[in-house]
């Protein structure tokens, strides 16, 4: 008999947000096991559980969503009675070179987790599957207004497209075949950790090696914030507290156009690394708009603040400071994840560990 009370299984836990997922689990709740389910494409990184990896209540298994077979291993080595499914392709870039790639992964290896949870889960009974998606699947605001639970899905891109229909396909499951499902869309997040593709450690990044801080557009699109760590909070929260076939929203009520934020990362980053002030706001380079850049994200988080009773902990200007030292600090991390040479490193270390 197992001496923990559950088994968790955390899709794409060697990611950004997985990752801080991972640490939060392992650390708030000794009495499960938290089992880290990742493929270890460009995006998953055992460097960012390497904090967690020694803990008695954490394991790590290489496998793929796409691949059934890995999915019905893991399930018949550790009989998770939840899911937490972030294993994801989320660059929007990304997904307008490569489309294909975001409906196998996000589609297809959703459908896989369902339907192996329909084999798996005869009984049930205390099982959840926690579907984690973005507010990109509502589409694009105007200057006014919020997305809810209630919003109708409007994607635009590749990306939000192939997360809109993993959405759909998690609610058929559930009204199909009473398969116990959750769904959350956040907002933005940030925080340490982050692949450096992403705007805020892309932009931290270029400033510390003085490279052209690039800016879509006039830099006019706006984006809701949220911290990481916060993210995992309200995750962990929905899994415990939130209702089964319920949708909750989460973001920062952090709104911020794009160029504002460069130049705020700009101001601090200056003070930070000992340089004078809009030293760095001189590398800001306009680039060419992307297809189906969407103006403005805003997410109204009442229901799972006002149900669950979780808001964001900290300001903005605290988190994005602390997040700013981190990667000034990660000399090492962000040459790694930038040369690639995180991959084959870890992957020698600590496979199916």
């Amino acid at each position: 008999m197992s001496k923990y009370t559950k088994t968790i299984l955390v899709t794409g836990g060697a990611g950004f947000i997985g990752s801080h997922l991972v640490r939060l689990l392992t650390s708030n709740h000794p009495d499960w096991l938290v089992v880290n389910f990742d493929a270890l494409t460009y995006a998953g990184n055992l460097a960012n559980n390497a904090d967690v990896s020694e803990l008695p209540n954490y394991a790590f298994f290489k496998g793929d969503i796409c691949n059934p077979t890995d999915i019905k291993t893991v399930f018949e080595k550790y009989n998770p009675c939840g899911i937490m499914h972030l294993a994801a392709e989320s660059h929007v870039d990304r997904s307008i070179s490569n489309p294909s790639a975001f409906v196998q992964t996000n589609v297809n290896g959703t459908v896989n987790l369902l339907n192996a949870c329909l084999e798996f889960w005869k009984d049930k009974a205390d099982k959840c599957f926690l579907h984690v998606s973005t507010d990109e699947v509502f589409g694009s605001l105007g200057a006014e207004g919020f997305f809810t639970e209630d919003t109708p899905y409007s994607p635009h891109s590749p990306y939000s497209a192939s997360k809109a229909a993993s959405d759909h396909m998690v609610r058929a499951y559930h009204d199909t075949f009473g398969l116990p499902v959750k769904i959350t869309n956040c907002s933005n997040n940030f925080g340490s950790h982050q692949f450096p593709e992403k705007l805020i450690p892309l932009i931290i990044n270029n400033i510390k090696h003085r490279k052209p801080l690039p800016v879509y557009g006039k830099g006019e699109n706006v984006r809701d914030w949220l911290w990481v760590v916060d993210h995992a909070r309200a995750l962990e929260t929905v899994f415990l507290a939130g209702k089964i076939g319920e949708t909750y929203t989460i973001g920062g009520r952090n709104e911020w156009k794009n160029i504002d934020l460069v130049n705020e990362i700009c101001e601090l980053a200056d003070a930070q690394l000992g340089r004078a002030k809009g030293e760095s706001r001189q590398l800001i380079t306009y680039v060419t708009d992307r297809p189906g850049h969407d103006l403005r994200y805003a997410i109204d988080s009442s229901k799972i603040e006002r149900e669950l009773g979780w808001k964001p902990s900290l300001t903005f200007r605290e988190t994005l400071g602390q997040t700013i030292t981190w990667y000034l600090a990660q000399e090492e991390w962000l040459t790694n994840v930038t040369s690639g040479a995180y991959r084959s490193y870890y992957e020698r270390q600590y496979a199916n560990r």
